[in-house]
């Protein structure tokens, strides 16, 4: 199962390794969407809206918790890249510790403060006691959230993308069918999106633990591998950190727009929602860029090769920038129909369209940061992929999105083109970074 990347074709490499990874991903992000796609049938605008909030808080901590996992992705890659088996087994055994510390902290909280979060997402008063039981429920599958994705962590990390791809497809094909069951046969509403996201969760951890049982990962995990490596766990935190921080700032700024948009009321609130859930979508090549750049630029630093780490990051930047300037140009003409496929209301349908048209100018610059992010983490300077969107979001995206929505009160395209506003800005801290970064590379060659 175990796969290394640090030879022949980087261009190969790059397709093979990203491809499964983008499936992954739509199928992550279709999970997502069915739960938005099926209340839509059988509830109004109140469900829609309850399973949007709820289901972008969700998205929120999974992201983070998939950040703090990059910190083993990228450790056991290098460990792989320089055929130090001791460490990719320190590297899981610690990282199955600190998750499973992790998962059961967070759900204590999360549960204790579930009215708390729903009150600052300044959730409509239609939606509220939706929003309350959907997060409950999730709040419970999240020792399930973190067991799958610190698996799906591991497998990356040795350079199998094939088998996260199984795992989250057969949570996509359960999440559907329970969807249906829950929220068509049984009528439970936001509940029932939130029941059938948790057991699928759950069914997906099972057929991942049975897969790594039948096959070989190439690591032997002892009782030793478990207990906490100061040196280990520091590498650990160091690369996945910033990033949980980051992912977890980005998504704060993406609920601040919803809160902005739900307080101009349900109809904008629903509009918002979707298209946010459309995004994600739209969002799986530059997503899959950064992980696979991640992946295959860790193996190449600890195998000594950072060469092919940098030409890995200049193919990921062509293909993710063909792909958002394609979708940029295809939404201007389709947004108001895709929008239509969640929503038979015609106010929110025109809403949406108008902020699709101006948010998805964020595809191209996003998939570039991203691309540059994976770089990033993957040399351990995971520091400035915090940098630059932090210093995006302050500046730019979310007090951009909060100025158009009070210079532009009857539409949402304004606040579209703040976001995308944004990532322009990240994009240019990237190049920078990485000029640097070059530089002192060639200066350390020089003088040894």
């Amino acid at each position: 199962m175990e796969k290394n990347l640090t030879s022949g074709s980087v261009l190969k490499n790059l397709v093979y390794f990203s491809l499964p990874y983008l499936l992954s991903y739509f199928l992550q992000t279709l999970y997502g969407m069915a739960d938005l796609f099926i209340i839509g049938q059988f509830e109004g605008v109140a469900g829609t809206t309850a399973v949007s909030v709820g289901s972008q808080v969700m998205h929120m901590l999974t992201v983070m918790i998939v950040g703090l996992a990059m910190g083993t992705t990228v450790s056991i890659g290098q460990a792989v890249g320089a055929k130090d088996r001791k460490k990719a087994a320190d590297c899981t055994g610690n990282t199955v510790t600190v998750f499973l510390v992790l998962s059961v902290i967070l759900t204590a909280v999360l549960l204790l403060s579930v009215r708390g979060i729903v009150s600052v997402m300044s959730t409509p008063e239609e939606a509220v006691e939706g929003t309350v039981r959907y997060l409950i429920v999730c709040f419970l599958g999240i020792p399930f959230i973190t067991a799958y994705n610190i698996i799906s962590s591991i497998f990356r990390g040795l350079g199998d993308s094939k088998s996260p791809m199984y795992f989250i497809a057969v949570a996509c094909g359960v999440n559907i069918v329970l969807d249906y069951l829950f929220m068509g046969a049984f009528h439970l509403g936001p509940v029932g999106a939130a029941l059938g996201t948790t057991l699928s969760q759950a069914v997906s951890v099972g057929v991942s633990f049975l897969m790594m049982k039948k096959r070989k990962t190439g690591i032997s995990l002892h009782k030793e591998n478990f207990l906490p490596k100061k040196t280990v766990m520091l590498q650990l935190f160091q690369i996945g950190i910033p990033i949980a921080f980051q992912d977890g700032l980005i998504q704060i700024a993406f609920i601040i727009i919803t809160i902005i948009a739900n307080r101009r009321g349900l109809n904008d609130a629903a509009a918002v929602g979707i298209v946010e859930k459309v995004i994600s979508f739209l969002f799986l090549v530059p997503s899959s860029m950064l992980s696979s750049v991640s992946v295959l630029g860790a193996q190449n630093f600890g195998a000594g090769k950072p060469e092919r780490a940098v030409e890995t990051l200049k193919y990921a930047i062509m293909i993710a920038l063909g792909f958002g300037l394609t979708v940029a140009v295809v939404i201007q003409f389709a947004a108001d129909p895709v929008v239509s496929l969640f929503t038979d209301n015609g106010t929110v349908i025109h809403s949406g369209g108008q902020y699709l048209r101006g948010y998805i100018w964020d595809c191209v610059f996003a998939g570039i940061h991203f691309s540059f992010s994976g770089y990033f983490c993957a040399c351990q300077k995971s520091g400035l992929s915090f940098l630059h969107n932090i210093t995006a979001i302050v500046l730019v995206r979310v007090p951009g999105v909060y100025m158009m929505s009070r210079l532009f009160s009857d539409t949402l395209y304004p606040m579209g083109l703040a976001t995308a506003a944004g990532s322009l800005l990240s994009v240019i801290i990237c190049v920078i970074a990485f000029t640097i970064l070059l530089k002192k590379e060639r200066k350390n060659k020089a003088f040894r």
